[in-house]
């Protein structure tokens, strides 16, 4: 399956440069340049599925060669690189005084390093270990479009269902029936972004924020452009109960936490604040670390932001994520859900980021970073004390994890450097 993820990395690749060209025509040759190219493209896919479906001796060199190259790879992550980020890692959560942190770096068969760093609270009374579960807030969108992944793959829904067709209170100030599932996980809804998220901010029920939005109107037609939602996202709550009769959280654990052995992840506040061992938030307060309390209001939204791990459960994830468990995470759908489809600008001005970056897409659920001739698979998260920050590349087989129980932008710091040393000359 290895070849297949990397034809079809070319084969998105090239059709994001076709669609780059056809920006440059108008009308009728721009339909036409798509049109023909397309045809081709779509014709050498077809071809080529036919030729992996077939049990031909060459595929199978050329896929285990090119699994051995992968693993090749992770084996350059040398044990001293990875020793060096940790040192990196230390010094820095010393430096800022941070009350508490973890990392895992992880290739598809490997943990290559994990750490926990500091306390659960500023008190320093007790220290982080590999089990302490953090809140992951927006990483808790690659969740929600896994799941509707593994529905889509049980033949339960299809990403391009209207969301009205599961939610049929749904309404906007427009034709509804053009958001459909997959504007939902992209990011594409057309609708103004972070629409209403004061109001989950200030502890509306998601049912009266969800009423509100019938005064909202396109910015742009769905699909057409990126604008970030939290309690828009979170529409994938009762699509999921429409279609399966189980609440959101119990369906996450059914079908991701338990088959990936993520035995301290949870969804939901109760879970998190009853776990005995929880990283406490904390917030900066005259120039030092507060411990604060935890909010609820996120956690309204769990699609969004409902998601809590420690960094043990994540290295499971991040490894899934990278091919190790097939029947749960199959490379087909994390090929749809990586795959570019959205233009994300101001991410090419993080600070931290902006040096490296060449592209920035939103796809389902992640978002997707062009390094150059590297791609990293991405996703940040940022609730009130707490950061989250997870990236990994398929081409090279590695991936990182870094959890925060404090609320700063120095996690940028801390993932940006692992991927400059890992993807150095």
């Amino acid at each position: 399956m290895s070849f297949f993820i990397i034809f079809l990395s070319i084969y998105d690749y090239n059709l994001a440069l076709v669609l780059d060209l056809a920006n440059h025509f108008d009308g009728l040759l721009s339909r036409l340049v798509l049109s023909l190219i397309g045809s081709l493209i779509d014709n050498l896919a077809h071809r080529m599925l036919e030729f992996m479906q077939k049990p031909a001796s060459l595929f199978n060199l050329i896929s285990y060669s090119l699994i051995a190259c992968s693993s090749a790879f992770a084996g350059e992550v040398s044990p001293q690189m990875t020793s060096e980020y940790e040192t990196f890692f230390r010094q820095l959560i010393n430096e800022r005084d941070y009350p508490g942190a973890a990392f895992a770096i992880v290739s598809r068969d490997q943990v290559l390093r994990i750490a926990a760093v500091g306390h659960t609270t500023a008190a320093r009374e007790h220290p982080i270990n590999e089990q302490t579960t953090f809140r992951l807030a927006s990483v808790s969108k690659p969740f929600a479009a896994e799941l509707i992944g593994l529905l889509v793959e049980d033949g339960t829904l299809s990403w391009n269902d209207p969301v009205v067709r599961y939610v049929p209170g749904f309404k906007i100030n427009g034709d509804v029936s053009e958001i459909r599932i997959q504007n939902l996980l992209g990011q594409s809804t057309g609708l103004m972004p972070h629409a209403y998220d004061n109001l989950l901010e200030d502890g509306k029920s998601m049912d009266s924020i969800w009423k509100k939005m019938s005064d909202l109107s396109y910015v742009c037609d769905p699909g057409k452009c990126y604008g970030y939602q939290n309690s828009v996202f979170s529409l994938v709550d009762p699509v999921v109960e429409k279609v399966t009769n189980l609440d959101y959280g119990t369906l996450v654990e059914q079908r991701i936490f338990k088959p990936l052995d993520m035995t301290t992840a949870s969804v939901g506040f109760d879970a998190f604040v009853n776990n005995p061992n929880h990283a406490k938030p904390h917030a900066r307060r005259k120039g030092q670390w507060k411990t604060v309390q935890v909010q609820p209001n996120y956690y309204r939204a769990a699609p969004a932001a409902g998601v809590n791990a420690s960094i043990l459960d994540m290295s499971k994830w991040v490894q899934a994520q990278l091919g190790r468990n097939p029947d749960i995470i199959s490379p087909e759908m994390l090929e749809n859900l990586s795959r570019p489809r959205v233009k994300t600008r101001r991410e090419l001005y993080r600070k931290q980021w902006k040096t490296m970056l060449t592209g920035a897409h939103y796809g389902l659920g992640w978002r997707v970073y062009q390094l150059g001739d590297d791609q990293l698979i991405y996703h940040g998260g940022w609730v009130s004390g707490f950061r989250a920050d997870v990236a990994f590349s398929l081409q090279h087989d590695l991936g990182i994890v870094v959890l925060l129980n404090a609320e700063s932008s120095g996690i940028s710091e801390l993932t940006t450097r692992f991927w400059q040393m890992a993807l150095a000359p």
